[in-house]
């Protein structure tokens, strides 16, 4: 396994790990939803561009991603 893959997968842990804690410890806070569904987006965005190759994609997949991640958090926070 690559250096950068071993980085991105111990993140992967943190960022668990945190999510863990921030539901257990913070439910009902103001902005609860928007930090869980942020590190949910980090979290896919760093599969997709570490372990999925897409850092070699085409810039349109690229964009298409991000844009995706973000039209989701936005919808899925509007309707919470």
């Amino acid at each position: 396994m690559k250096l950068s893959h071993q980085k991105t997968l111990i993140l992967l842990y943190v960022l668990t790990t945190t999510t863990a804690l921030v539901s257990a410890y913070l439910y009902g806070w103001q902005y609860f939803v928007w930090l869980i569904l942020g590190l949910s987006a980090l979290k896919f965005l760093l599969v997709a561009f570490n372990f999925m190759e897409m850092k070699k994609a085409n810039s349109f997949w690229k964009f298409f991603i991000v844009f995706y991640v973000l039209v989701f958090v936005t919808v899925v926070n509007i309707i919470l």
